[in-house]
This record gives structure tokens, sequence and C-alpha cells, in this order.
């Protein structure tokens, strides 16, 4: 009788266990679902449209009943889009229990934060960070993204500046960061391998630095006719600024780093006819209006840098919690590449490296103080 009794608990037991890996353990009432990502500091205008586009996902989810019987849960940490604070910001949320998490939002704080999130069994997806590095080295199988790679961003700047611009001297400046100096290596490489220009400059400038006249005279001494720049709005701001005041007329080429109404606001006027690389538009799809026009009526004004491309990738990761029935990180990952989800995107799913599928880039130009796609 004793036996039986045994063999009923380890029974009992194994069956909780199944139903835990499942579901999640009895004391998780909730799923949480941490947003990491700068949410204040000079870049928090790449972070805060990823938070409100999460809040907007998860209220529309808990309020047609949670998912799995469970309302989802928001745990926002601030990295500032620093490495070191993103490596606190992934400690304290897998200490907080969460299941998933949608960011981070710069490359280099991404970068820093896997390892963490990976020795845990944690996915994580982030809306923006483009660095090839973080589904093609095969060093963080936990990670995913809705944005397309730096590789396929250079490939389109450098294509454009030829094709279209038909530039002949090109300079090629990057921030020294992981995001920026990866854009502009790719740039560099093909543009040589192009034979069809020249890179007349190569060069890294100091993130973060008051004046950059220095970099400024090198461009005009280099003769440069274009400029392919790898990095963010703060400093393309400063060099188009102090580049245009000089009266230098060169093309001024980013990426989405500086597609940002900040670097408009920043700039000014002297923001006319820069070109930066972004998400592709998706203004008529059905659930980006719905999703933009949310945005509009809470809180006044346009959602901001890749709010669809957090929105897309919280729904995602909670479409692949439904369709598995689970938040095992195994039946998560086969659901991620296996299941297709309708998003402000359109309709994606992501390949055994982690990039979505069917998402790319587009080329804009300011005009007239806006952002406009070039045709």
């Amino acid at each position: 009788m004793k036996s039986f009794v045994k063999l009923i608990v380890i029974l009992s037991i194994m069956v909780i266990g199944v139903f835990s890996s499942r579901l999640g353990s009895a004391s998780d009432t909730t799923i949480k679902l941490g947003v990491a990502g700068a949410h204040s500091g000079d870049l928090a205008s790449y972070g805060i449209p990823t938070v409100r586009a999460a809040k907007f996902v998860v209220k529309d989810i808990n309020e047609k009943g949670g998912i799995l019987g469970k309302k989802v849960e928001l745990l926002i940490e601030d990295d500032v889009c620093k490495p070191e604070m993103a490596t606190n910001t992934a400690t304290k949320l897998i200490s907080e229990g969460v299941h998933l998490v949608v960011g981070h939002i710069c490359s280099g704080a991404t970068k820093a934060a896997m390892g963490i999130y990976n020795n845990s069994n944690i996915i994580a997806m982030s809306p923006s960070a483009t660095n090839p590095d973080l589904t093609h080295s095969g060093d963080y199988p936990n990670f995913y993204r809705t944005i397309a790679s730096d590789d396929a961003q250079a490939r389109l700047e450098v294509d454009f500046a030829l094709d279209i611009l038909k530039l002949k001297k090109i300079a090629v400046i990057h921030d020294k960061q992981d995001y920026g100096k990866g854009l502009a290596e790719f740039a560099k490489n093909f543009l040589e391998k192009s034979g069809r220009a020249e890179v007349v400059l190569y060069e890294g400038i100091t993130a973060g630095a008051v004046d950059y006249s220095a970099i400024v005279q090198k461009i005009k001494r280099s003769k440069a006719d274009g400029i392919i720049y790898g990095g963010y709005h703060p400093e393309a701001s400063k060099i188009v600024m102090q580049m245009r005041k000089k009266r230098m007329k060169t093309i001024f080429i980013s990426d989405d780093g500086v597609k940002d109404d900040t670097f408009l606001k920043v700039a000014g006027k002297y923001a006319e006819g820069v070109y930066a690389t972004g998400p592709k538009d998706v203004s008529t799809n059905t659930i980006a209006v719905a999703a933009t026009e949310a945005h509009r009526k809470e809180y006044g004004k346009e959602p901001g840098a890749f709010y669809l491309n957090a929105y897309a990738a919280t729904q995602a990761l909670l479409n692949a919690i439904q369709k598995s029935g689970s938040i095992n990180y195994a039946d998560l990952s086969k659901a991620l590449k296996t299941e297709y989800v309708e998003t402000p995107l359109g309709s994606i799913s992501f390949d055994d490296k982690g990039d979505a599928i069917g998402v790319g880039f587009s080329m804009y130009q300011v005009q007239n103080g806006v952002y406009v796609e070039v045709k």
C-alpha cells in the first residue's frame, strides 16, 4: 500500500512539473513581459515609443481575458542605451521572474544583456537592435528582432548612393559603437567591392562630444560629394549643423538611428535634404493605422521611432505563448519560427537565426521638415 501511495505522489509531482513547464508555476499569477530600453537620456525617443506600444498591446489582450487564463503584466526597466546599465536591467528583470522581454533598443546594450537572458532561457525580441552579429554569430539563440539587420541597411544606403545619387567620392563616418561602427564597416566594404566609388575618408568620432568641427574639416578636405554616417541622432545633428553653417553642400546619408523626430527638432532647418534609412512605410496596413491612431488619441502626437516594430514584437511574443500554450523556452522558440502573426508590419514569422521574415528598409529624405519615403 505504501508503495502504491508513493507511486501516486511521484506521478502527481510529474504531472505538476509538466503543467508548470507549459503554463508557468502555480505561483505565477501573471505572464510577466519585460520592456527594456532607453527610457531616459538622449536616446529616450527610441525607447519610450516601445513602452507605449507594449502597453497598448497588453491592454487590448488583458481586456479580452489575457492569455491562457492569465493577465499579462509589464515590467519596465530603463537601460539608457548603455551596455553597463543593460546588464543591471537584465539581471533585475530575471530576479523579478520575467518570462519574455521586448528589448533592448540599442545594439550595444542588447549584446550586453543577451547572455544574461540566455543563461535563464529567456527570449528577448528587439524592435530596433540591428547589429548583424546579434543573429548571424550564433552567440544569441534567444534573440529575435522585428527589424532588418545593418547589412541590409548598409546595402540600401550604398546602392542608393551609387545608383540614384551617382556619388563618386564618399566619406564613411561612424560613432565607434556597435551599431554605428558595424553599419559603417558594411558600407565601406560594399563600396570598395563595387569599384564604382572611392572611399576618401573612413573615421570614427567620439559619441557625446560637444564639437565636431575637426571631422567636418576632414570631410571638407577630402572633397567627398557624399557622407554615409553610422550612428545616432545626437551626433548626426551636430555634424550636419556644423557642415551647413560652413556652407558645405555634401550629401548626408544615414541610418534608422537618425530617422527620428528628435533629429529634425535639433537640426531644424539644417536637416533639410538629409537622407536616412528606416523601416518600410506600412502606413496603409490596417493594424498600423489603428495602432498609430491609438497613440495620437492617447498622447496627442505621432508615435515616434520603432513604435510599430515594438508593437509587432509584443504581438509576436504573446502570440507565441498563445499558440504553444506554454512559456517554455523550446516551445516558444518553435512557435516563433513556425507560426505567423498579423502585425502592423504585415504577417510575420522568424527564420532560424531570429530575423523577422517579411520586414525591410526604405530610404527617406527630410522634405519641408519631415521624413518622406523616397520611391
